[in-house]
């Protein structure tokens, strides 16, 4: 759900001049029909009556403000610079000569035709009243329609769930791949020992006691961790991961989708993944019991946590045990190893040991870190568990817990050690680092007053925390823990910082506290880290497996910036269609409860209302000012708080509040609220408690 900032009358020049009006670029933000903002580094402004013209909804354009009346001055559009949407979910109508494809999403009201010479609804065999995903070839301007081409039919509107696959279009998400990736893939099986018996240089770590740990809803692992400890202390920690570009070598049909997409996206009912099936669930899948090649780093850690040298190989490994956290924490919290789901011939108690060595050595980690300035955010991932038909039926909520927490710091260990690595090396091996810069003053400062406001703040801790200091960060986060100011203080500073983002250089890890770091864990699921298991191969020798010639090289180093571009991108893109997703499913499910009535907390405050987290389930709702009162409210946007003229009455931040769903958009993903009756009202001002 959008929110809506405004921030001060001051208007800073921000592009050209247009007549006497001085233009400002922004981007637009289309509610629905004839309501839209453009949000700018000046503030976020309403579109004036008519003055969207042909700007569409996430477009970066120029725009001049004109006061049309008392108020705050409105946005008109001049010109489009860059557009947000290429595809679209529609309905296929004929009119005509012409097709005409219907947008579903209420915020694209435009015309959009298929021309006569466009065969691909023939192609497709649309029939009218399909449901199609358009490809725009012309943008529809003020005074003529769009052109579009049919990319794929969809289906029947009965049965489909559109608003997922409106999501799936918005974002440009691909879903089938093309005929020669799947060729390709069908060629390719597993041959451990041809690989062995053909490079001598890869290590055949199959007799290594190693396990994949995953959500039990998981069904592909392409990670699998050992544990042994060595005889002065400390421990030898393994990270072994899917060797992905043995299967996929540059330029190959596969690489092309790969490199096309960049990453998989993890929606609430689907996986749209990056690599075709044959390798994402088998080939390159640490299924237990099974002979699968991977790329292994072994580092030498010592009691402290600290490491004391690193070394990457290729390899062979069997898995021992798929495990799920679940089972990971029950018996790291006492339950029967022997419950422990192992291969035939694996002793469960030395699974449980080797997992207990890991807890251990985890624990050792996170205070390394702590001691170097990594800042470690207390998140919850909420997901909606489906039923019959993908309705909604429950959430699942997981909280960092000591399974996950050990899985995390091995795959944090092998991507700092691998980054390590590459580090220096730029101008000859062809990898994604992954770099996350300090945040800004500005960004901080922002967060300074509302984090006052909930008494986040220590004393003399605003400067330290304005410069970004990344132990002030971790002591408010820390203090915060527990108290209803917890889901606040950390949202407050993590908008504030910077979104980490892929580069051809290393520029170090702020948030991790990092000198360098890669994405090396996940190559199933993200194309940079392929790129890194390439250069990887290069490094220790072992670049033909890779297909990483010299020629290659050469023009995957010249090609790695606008790939490093692409990949940050569509990141964003599978990310919000994942987020997106399950905001309709959660909206879905609270549509079965209005008029119920449960807890949360306020964790966003704007002019129009007070955005409420639900305690069980993490679901966020609007509670607009209608529904506090029959009163104007202040809003001010410095402390996030709204206070009522009439009674002084104060909203704001971490705020407790019971709360009755008033009504659900599953379309959109928004769920209403309203104060529960007999809810107290809002906290008297510091006036008033004076």
């Amino acid at each position: 759900m959008a929110r809506r900032r405004h921030k001060s009358s001051s208007y800073r020049h921000a592009g050209p001049t247009r007549g006497r009006h001085a233009a400002y670029i922004g981007t637009l933000h289309v509610a629905r029909p004839g309501s839209a903002t453009v949000e700018m580094p000046e503030g976020t402004f309403l579109v004036a009556r008519g003055g969207l013209r042909e700007g569409m909804d996430g477009d970066e354009a120029t725009v001049v403000l004109v006061r049309r009346g008392p108020g705050e001055p409105q946005a008109v559009v001049q010109g489009v610079l860059r557009r947000a949407c290429e595809r679209f979910v529609g309905t296929f109508e004929v009119a005509g000569p012409l097709g005409a494809v219907v947008p579903l999403d209420e915020r694209i009201r435009r015309d959009f035709f298929v021309l006569p010479d466009d065969k691909s609804p023939e192609r497709l065999s649309v029939a009218e009243g399909d449901v199609v995903e358009a490809r725009i070839l012309t943008y529809p301007s003020r005074h003529e329609a769009g052109v579009v081409t049919i990319e794929r039919r969809i289906g029947r509107p009965e049965g489909l769930d559109l608003p997922i696959e409106k999501i799936i279009a918005s974002n440009g998400l691909a879903v089938h791949f093309g005929e020669p990736a799947l060729e390709q893939a069908g060629t390719i099986s597993v041959d451990v020992e041809g690989a062995l018996a053909a490079q001598p240089r890869r290590r055949d770590l199959r007799g290594l006691l190693c396990v994949t740990v995953d959500p039990v809803t998981a069904r592909d692992f392409d990670d699998a961790v050992s544990c042994e400890p060595l005889s002065g202390g400390g421990w030898r920690l393994g990270v072994h991961i899917a060797d992905v570009s043995h299967y996929v070598r540059p330029g190959t049909p596969i690489d092309l989708e790969a490199r096309a997409r960049t990453c998989s996206a993890y929606l609430v009912d689907r996986v749209i993944a990056m690599l075709p099936e044959q390798l994402c669930n088998d080939a390159c899948s640490l299924v237990p019991g099974q002979d699968r090649l991977s790329m292994s780093v072994l580092c030498d850690i010592d009691a402290g946590g600290e490491v004391l040298c690193s070394e990457a190989c290729c390899s062979a490994i069997r898995s021992k045990a798929r495990l799920s956290y679940d089972e990971v924490d029950g018996m790291l919290d006492g339950a029967a190893s022997d419950d422990l789901p192992c291969v035939e011939g694996v002793d469960p108690a030395a699974v449980a040991g080797m997992l207990r060595e890991l807890d251990a050595l985890a624990s050792a980690r996170r205070k390394v870190r702590r001691r170097r300035g990594s800042v470690d955010f207390e998140t919850v991932e909420a997901k909606v568990d489906l039923g019959e038909g993908g309705a909604p039926v429950g959430v699942s909520v997981r909280r960092r817990t000591r399974a996950t927490s050990l899985v995390e710091e091995a795959m944090l260990v092998a991507n700092e050690a691998v980054a390590g690595m590459l580090a220096g090396r730029e101008d000859t091996l062809p990898a994604a680092f992954r770099v996350h810069e300090r945040p800004a003053p500005d960004s901080m400062g922002s967060a300074l007053l509302a984090l006052r406001g909930l008494g986040a703040l220590a004393p003399g801790e605003a400067e330290r925390l304005r410069v970004a200091d990344p132990f002030a960060i971790q002591d408010a986060i820390e203090r915060a823990h527990g108290t209803p100011a917890e889901v606040p203080v950390n949202s407050l500073l993590l908008r504030a910082q910077k979104r980490a983002v892929y580069l051809p250089r290393n520029d170090g890890h702020y948030a991790l506290g990092a000198p360098a770091y890669c994405h090396f864990t996940s190559p199933i699921r993200r194309y940079p880290d392929i790129t890194v298991h390439r250069a990887l191969k290069v490094l220790i020798g072992m670049g033909a497996d890779a297909g990483m010639d010299a020629k290659t090289r050469k023009r995957e180093l010249a090609a790695l910036p606008q790939l490093c571009r692409t990949c940050s991108v569509r990141e964003r893109a599978a990310d919000a269609a994942a987020r997106e997703s399950q905001q309709v499913k959660m909206a879905e499910l609270y549509a079965s409860h209005v008029g119920e009535s449960f807890s949360g907390v306020v964790v966003g405050v704007e002019r129009y209302g007070l955005f409420v987290r639900l305690d069980e389930t993490c679901a966020e709702g609007l509670l607009p000012t209608r529904a506090l009162g029959d009163e104007w409210f202040a809003h001010d946007e410095g402390t996030m708080c709204l206070t009522g003229e009439s009674t002084g009455r104060t909203w704001g931040l971490g705020q407790r509040v019971a709360v009755t769903v008033a009504g659900c958009k599953p379309e959109k993903g928004q769920i209403d609220f309203t104060l529960a009756r007999g809810a107290r009202p809002g906290r008297a001002t510091r006036k008033d408690e004076r």
